[in-house]
């Protein structure tokens, strides 16, 4: 029984060590290390960054493609040819997707998306602004939303635009600044008129001291891409069930929560495609853009709920108040 267990503990070791290894088989191959080897020999300075012989046309030196950068572009192509000429499957280049460059851009798609979402936030925003009045109760809580949002999503089209060590933080950090800031709206509108006032102010200091530390961690070395991972999940999972139940509660008495589940339901969904990990098609779609790009009608939902319940709060303050005017003797 021992001798089985091992057995099974050993097998799964090596197709997890399979696995990681073929990750990025494309940079792992002879042939892109060798390709690479003598390009980086016959163009580049000693230090990696200027070239030799070759003007570099002016869009490129703005976004800092240094000479390695792009023989590693290059030779990540013949690869992908040779990979093909050899009926074998696209391979992975330092554990991403080849995707053709446009403008500079490592990834167009996923950097034109975030900014599609970034353009959506700031409409609604508008919108909002137009349709609530000033003094409405939470409105202050919507614009850290849409803050938190647009800072976000700004990183992320600045990270798929080039990846570096300090974009890929920031945009790790960011996006959990957005999915922790969803669940800082939640609980706020939870918990508002409930606890007293002195709570609220000690859970907003709790999310910024949580969020600080996980950024502290990121920031540390290599990026804990596991652990990030399972955070989000675990938040996002969190602030739906709340959400849920909250609507649940309430869809009687206020018919619009149903925007608010609607929302959170098909973010859940839409976040299935980050599971799947598939060559890109036509080397600039994979489902990791497509994720950008599902988000972003999603940001309309999200807004016209906090339009919503926004007027439904001043309504019931308005009521409020005039019932206490009636009882004053």
């Amino acid at each position: 029984m021992q001798n089985m267990e091992s057995l099974l503990v050993h097998c799964i070791f090596f197709a997890l060590l399979i696995n990681c290894s073929i990750s990025s088989s494309g940079d792992y191959s002879p042939y892109y290390q060798r390709c690479f080897e003598k390009c980086s020999l016959l163009n580049c300075t000693d230090d990696g960054l200027g070239f030799k012989n070759y003007e570099q046309p002016t869009i490129l030196y703005y976004t800092r493609w240094a000479c390695e950068d792009e023989c590693r572009y290059n030779c990540m192509w013949k690869t992908v040819d040779a990979f093909h000429e050899r009926k074998w499957r696209t391979p992975q280049f330092h554990g991403k997707w080849p995707f053709i460059r446009f403008m500079g851009m490592q990834e167009p798609a996923s950097v034109i998306f975030s900014i599609l979402n970034g353009i959506i936030h700031l409409k609604m925003i508008c919108t909002y602004r137009k349709e609530v009045r000033p003094d409405s109760p939470l409105t202050w809580l919507w614009h850290s939303f849409f803050v938190v949002s647009i800072h976000a999503w700004f990183w992320s089209a600045v990270f798929h635009f080039r990846d570096f060590l300090l974009t890929e933080i920031l945009d790790y950090a960011c996006a959990f600044s957005m999915v922790l800031m969803n669940c800082y709206v939640m609980m706020i509108r939870l918990l508002r008129n409930k606890v007293p006032r002195f709570a609220l102010v000690g859970l907003t200091m709790s999310f910024i001291a949580f969020l600080v530390s996980h950024v502290g961690y990121l920031s540390l070395g290599r990026i804990d891409y596991g652990y990030n991972m399972e955070l989000n999940v675990i938040v996002g999972t969190f602030t739906a069930i709340c959400w849920f139940g909250w609507c649940i509660y309430n869809r009687s008495r206020q018919r619009y929560v149903w925007k608010c589940a609607i929302f959170v339901a098909l973010t859940g969904i839409v976040m299935l495609l980050e599971v799947i990990d598939r060559p890109p098609f036509f080397y600039v779609f994979d489902y990791h853009s497509l994720w950008h790009l599902s988000t972003a009608p999603l940001v309309v939902l999200i807004y016209s709920f906090a339009i919503d319940d926004s007027k439904y709060l001043r309504k019931k303050e308005m009521e409020s108040s005039e019932n206490k005017k009636i009882k004053l003797p």
